[in-house]
This record gives structure tokens, C-alpha cells and sequence, in this order.
């Protein structure tokens, strides 16, 4: 099997990233046009409650098996790594039992009482069989992590994008005549058959690339498996705590959100609509960038766990940074993309940009959110996951007290929304790097904050120039195209000039490798 190093492993996972956010893109524009606003506020209102029941059957074990699997595989210690495999599929097989059942059952309570939409009822029923899927996709995926070679789940994510697309039309159409609610659920199916087939695909590598055999004694393995339990329960634990403040606080979101829009005077269905907009037309596109920064923490902990045993704070200093650097290059060209040209990037998407106010209005802070999860991955693999957790426990009590107090005002309304958000990302994150200052004296050189400051300041004049001398580009989808990719090469000019990407890091590319 190859092991990658830390920027093969990112580029390989950013590749997929790549791929399936644009396949993602294309899903959401073919579901947002079958069902309109009104449907994608149901799905939506759907997917937190399955996020919350996902994070509660995984426990955390994605990030403690990457780290077990790869301690054991320094050693060679393949009896260890087989007493991980089956403790951690034991765990997530009784969890995700429990769970699945229990969405099941309390579905109707959740759909009538707590969203305040009964027909919210079809897409959570709908979505419930995924459950047993993702947790046995999660174990096998910390099992691939810890070895270091990123390709099964890059290639398996692209076959879930793959099936999804391939269904999400069929079914969207076909129960549509039946209602929005019939629809939503529709394309919930499509999403539970596109983890199916990428589960299979990460069998069938498991099984092509396997060291170990998982079924031969498998309960003398459970019953003989306290150790290994509390070794992967020390860094699942405080991981999941983590998980589950954000876990939680998308699954309350729809419900204080619902809520407290009543309270301001806007109607059931207007209110759907409008979380529909800002959730499934402004945040899908706000959350772009973090295809990257996701394949950065992946890559990160290991790396950051690696050079932490042998004590090179040095490096473990250089992996943050560069992580940093990396987030920032991609994050501020998204930034500023979607500040200069909402109104047609949603237009073309969507059909239109009633969206477009949540997009100038959180675009610029959202920055923030592309260093969140790799400063987070590096609190995890420095131990202090539960610092972490409580970082984020903060972050979503203040982003509620703020939701709560903005959007019951009629004048805010749903905007009152898109301004908790934002103030939880930022404030996440900022706590997040000062709990790194103060655990490692991490520090981002002055230098490298203005190299920042001036790189953001003139991408966005030069984006703003380029949409006055060529407003007519905006107006059609080809010519809009070549307009942003134009933009987008003069961007990646001004990151080497910059060196935001370096000669080093440009070294291990594939391709210019082969040139050398």
C-alpha cells in the first residue's frame, strides 16, 4: 500500500474534494430547480438531526483509529491494528442499531413538535438507513488515515458524488407529483444509495489491500479488547465532545431558527423558504473552500501526532503554519469571488440571487472558517481536543444567544440568522489559534499578517476593476466563466509572488517531479 507524505496525501484528497464539491454543486442546482426553496428548506431541516445521529455513532473513532492504526504500523504491530479494526466496528455496530432506531421512532416527534413541519417526517425517515453505512465507512476510512494513503477514500468519495447525481434526478421527479415532502425524501434516498456504493468500493480496497483478517476470532478479539477500547475511548472521547457541541448546534439551529422566526411574525412556509435561501443556496457556497482545509486536517494529524512522539516542535510549528498558509490562498479568493459577483454566480446556479444579501454580508467574515478546522485538527493531535470542545461549546452558546436575540426582531428576521453564524465562526476560531499560542506559543509572523492584508486588498481591487470594465461577462454563463477563471490565474500569480505557495511545495507535485 502507499503511504503518502503530508502534501500528497492533502493534494490527492483536495483532488477529490475538488471533484465531488463540483458534482455537489451540480446536485444541489438539480434538486434546488425540481423541489424550488420551499423543498430545499425541508431537506435541510432534514440533514441536521442526521449529522447529530452520524457524530453519535461514530464516538469520535475516525480520528482515534487514524492515530492507533498508524502508532501500531510504526512498530509493525499488524495484531494490534487487527484488535483496533474490531473493536471499532463492534462500537460503531451496536451504536448505529441503537440510533437508527431510535430516529426511526422518534421521527414523528421531531418532524411535528420540534421542527415545526410535519412533513419533514418523510425526508428523516428517508435518510435513517445511512447510519449503519457511514458508521462502517468511518472505521474503514481511520483505517486507511492511519496507514497514510489518502486514495480509497478519495476515489470513494467520488463514487458517492457519482451514484448520488446519477439518482437524485430520478427520484426528485418521480415522487414529486406526490408533494415537496415526497421529493425531499426523494432525494434523501439518493444520498443513503451513493454511501452504499461507496462503502462497497471501500470493502472491496480493504479487502484488495488487506493485512489482516477482521472475521477470524472476532468475538475473542471483543472480549479481549479492554485495552485497545480505552486507548481508542482516550482520544474518541474528548473528539467526540468536540463533534457533538457542533453536532448539536446544527441540530437545534432549524428549531431555534424556526422558532424564533414565529416569534418575529413570519409564516411557517415563508419561514422555510427563507432557511432554504440562506442554507442551501448561500452557506453551500460559503463552505466551498473547506474541501481544502478538510483535506489539510486529514493529512494533519497524523503528521502533527508523528512529529509530536519524536518532540520536533519545529516541525509540528511548520505544519501548522503551512496549513495556515494553504487555508488563507485558497479561502481569499473564494472570499472574494462571492463578495464581487453573488448576484450572478446564484443566478446562473439558481435561476436567481434572492440569496445574495447572506452572501455580501457573511462572504468577508467567513475567512475565518477556512483556518478553523485545521487549527482544530492540530489541537487533536496535540491532546488538547478537549480545550477544543469547549472552544467550540462557547462558540455555539454565543452564536444562539445572538440568534436568539436578533432573529426574533421582525427588522433582523432571517438575517439575525446569517449574523450568529457568523459570529460563531469567528469567534471558534480566534479561540481555537489563542489555545495553540498558549499551549505551544504558536505564533503567525507579523510579516505573514500583512503579506495577508495586502494579498486580500488586491485581489479584491483587481476583482472590482474586472467586474466594471466587463459587466456584460456577467450577464451570460460563458462569458462569466472565462471572466473568473481569468481571475483566477491572476490570483495564482499573486500567490508566488506572495509565497503563499512555495518552491519546496511545488516540488511534490506529481507532474513536476516526473519533470525533473
Amino acid at each position: 500500500m502507499t503511504k503518502q507524505t503530508f502534501l500528497q496525501g492533502t493534494l490527492i484528497l483536495i483532488a477529490a474534494g475538488m471533484i465531488t464539491r463540483f458534482l455537489g454543486f451540480v446536485n444541489r442546482i438539480v434538486v434546488a430547480r425540481i423541489m424550488g426553496e420551499e423543498g430545499v428548506g425541508l431537506y435541510m431541516m432534514a440533514i441536521p438531526t442526521l449529522i447529530l445521529v452520524i457524530t453519535l455513532t461514530q464516538f469520535g473513532l475516525p480520528v482515534a483509529i487514524s492515530k492507533r492504526v498508524a502508532e501500531a504500523e510504526a512498530i509493525g504491530d499488524l495484531r494490534k491494528v487487527k484488535k483496533i479494526l474490531v473493536i471499532s466496528l463492534g462500537v460503531t455496530g451496536v451504536l448505529s442499531i441503537i440510533f437508527t432506531t431510535g430516529m426511526v421512532l422518534l421521527a414523528p416527534l421531531l418532524s411535528q413538535t420540534l421542527l415545526t413541519d410535519e412533513r419533514t417526517l418523510y425526508p428523516l425517515l428517508a435518510i435513517s438507513p445511512i447510519v449503519p453505512i457511514v458508521a462502517i465507512s468511518s472505521v474503514l476510512r481511520g483505517y486507511f488515515q492511519g496507514r497514510q494513503n489518502m486514495k480509497p477514500q478519495a476515489y470513494s468519495q467520488v463514487i458517492e458524488q457519482i451514484v448520488r447525481i446519477s439518482f437524485v434526478a430520478l427520484f426528485t421527479k418521480a415522487l414529486a407529483p406526490y408533494g415537496v415532502e415526497y421529493a425531499a425524501a426523494g432525494a434523501m434516498i439518493s444520498v443513503v444509495l451513493g454511501e452504499f456504493c461507496s462503502l462497497l468500493y471501500m470493502l472491496h480496497m480493504f479487502k484488495v489491500k488487506k493485512r489482516v483478517k477482521v472475521r477470524r476470532k472476532f468475538m475473542t478479539y471483543i472480549k479481549n479488547g479492554k485495552e485497545t477500547f480505552n486507548e481508542l475511548m482516550s482520544i474518541a472521547l474528548p473528539t467526540t465532545g468536540s463533534r457533538m457541541v457542533g453536532s448539536i448546534s446544527f441540530f437545534l439551529e432549524p428549531i431555534l431558527v424556526a422558532q424564533s422566526l414565529a416569534m418575529a411574525g413570519v409564516q411557517t412556509a415563508m419561514a422555510t423558504r427563507q432557511y432554504g435561501e440562506l442554507t442551501g443556496y448561500a452557506l453551500p457556497l460559503l463552505m466551498l473552500p473547506t474541501f481544502i482545509t478538510q483535506s489539510l486536517s486529514v493529512a494533519l494529524v497524523p503528521n502533527i501526532s508523528e512529529a509530536g512522539a519524536k518532540g520536533d516542535q519545529t516541525l509540528i510549528h511548520y505544519r501548522i503554519h503551512q496549513a495556515i498558509r494553504l487555508s488563507f490562498a485558497s479561502g481569499a479568493i473564494a472570499t472574494v469571488i462571492l463578495t464581487i459577483f453573488a448576484t450572478p454566480i446564484l443566478t446562473f446556479m439558481y435561476g436567481h440571487g434572492n440569496a445574495s444579501r447572506f452572501l455580501l454580508i457573511m462572504a468577508p467574515f467567513f475567512l475565518m472558517l477556512y483556518f478553523q478546522a485545521p487549527l482544530q485538527a492540530a489541537l487533536q493531535a496535540l491532546d488538547l481536543a478537549k480545550a477544543a470542545m469547549w472552544n467550540s461549546l462557547i462558540g455555539a452558546v454565543v452564536k444562539f444567544a445572538v440568534l436568539l436575540s436578533l432573529a426574533t426582531q421582525p427588522e433582523f428576521g432571517i438575517m439575525g440568522v446569517a449574523l450568529a453564524i457568523v459570529v460563531g465562526v469567528i469567534l471558534v476560531t480566534f479561540l481555537h489559534l489563542a489555545t495553540l499560542m498558549k499551549a505551544i506559543q504558536f505564533r503567525i509572523p507579523l510579516v505573514d499578517i500583512g503579506k495577508m492584508i495586502m494579498l486580500m486588498g488586491i485581489t479584491w481591487f483587481v476583482g472590482y476593476k474586472m467586474n466594471e470594465l466587463f459587466k456584460e461577462a456577467t450577464m451570460a454563463p460563458v462569458p462569466f466563466l472565462l471572466l473568473i477563471t481569468a481571475f483566477t490565474v491572476v490570483y495564482i500569480i499573486f500567490l508566488f509572488v506572495f509565497r503563499f505557495i512555495t518552491k519546496e511545495e511545488l516540488q511534490q507535485l506529481p507532474f513536476f517531479q516526473k519533470k525533473r
